[in-house]
């Protein structure tokens, strides 16, 4: 575990593209060594709303890491050793349902799961622990985004299913239809495995997901989902986005109690792990 002084000790972490980096008021970069190998980026840790708080870039500082290829385990693993207990993920997201049309906010609180061979636990050897995962965000995270958009006066939808894909491709109109069919709202390609992970590690996690886009569209001459279209309206909605997670951060608890999903001697075991020479 990486040491911190005890007032400097980040609670609070955020994951997101890199140019969520202006979050933090003159940012330490941390290099973390991992178990699991590199995480996507440095940790900045800095102040933010009032708080010290960690950032690291999903996808590394220059979008570089592509979604099938995030070293998952070492992103969290990298937080949670520095000291964080509740992380908010900054993602972008694809609408397939009129309820949640682009530029709007949402808080899921359910996701199905599509990736394929992902490292999505820490308990792949003997240690066998099974992780309750019935409700995979955390609802003091996902109660502190909502009051936040709700006291900024955002559209948000506090409920919502987020199937997550592979990537890094977007579906075929074939596809959009049957993730309608199985329930979902919105499309992602990272909540999983973040928020196993972070469960598994005792932290709180929770998405602020912004809708950019409507998919493959709701008619077949619909015009479908570009990631020119999604950087451009995620870039303008950047101002939005970091005072809401401001916001939430005030919202939430200084000192987090960890979320004990798994038993909490073994999430131990996990953070006590030597980097290999």
């Amino acid at each position: 575990m990486v040491n911190t002084n005890a007032s400097e000790t980040p609670r609070v972490g955020v994951i997101g593209g890199s140019g969520l980096y202006r979050l933090l008021d003159q940012p330490r970069l941390v290099e973390v060594a991992t178990p699991y190998g590199p995480p996507s980026s440095h940790v900045a840790v800095g102040t933010f709303a009032d708080r010290t708080v960690a950032f690291l870039a999903r996808h590394g500082t220059g979008h570089t890491v592509p979604p099938q290829r995030i070293n998952y385990r070492a992103n969290l693993w990298a937080l949670a050793s520095l000291g964080v207990r509740s992380v908010i993920g900054s993602s972008a997201v694809g609408s397939i349902t009129p309820e949640m049309p682009a530029d709007t906010f949402v808080v899921p609180d359910q996701l199905i799961d599509r990736t394929r061979d992902r490292a999505d636990t820490y308990f792949d050897g003997a240690d066998v622990q099974h992780l309750g995962f019935a409700d995979p965000f955390d609802p003091v995270v996902r109660s502190a985004l909502c009051d936040a958009l709700r006291r900024r006066g955002e559209s948000f939808v506090p409920v919502g299913t987020t199937l997550v894909i592979p990537g890094p491709r977007f579906s075929t109109r074939a596809e959009s239809r049957a993730w309608r069919l199985l329930g979902a709202d919105i499309l992602n390609m990272t909540q999983y495995p973040e928020s196993a992970l972070a469960a598994e590690l005792g932290m709180g996690y929770a998405s602020l997901s912004f809708v950019t886009d409507a998919d493959v569209g709701r008619a077949p001459d619909d015009e479908a989902v570009s990631a020119e279209v999604v950087f451009q309206r995620l870039s303008a909605a950047q101002d939005r986005i970091i005072g809401t997670i401001a916001d939430a951060i005030r919202l939430l608890p200084a000192e987090p109690e960890p979320r004990a999903l798994v038993d909490p001697a073994a999430t131990a075991r996990v953070l006590t792990l030597t980097v290999a020479p």
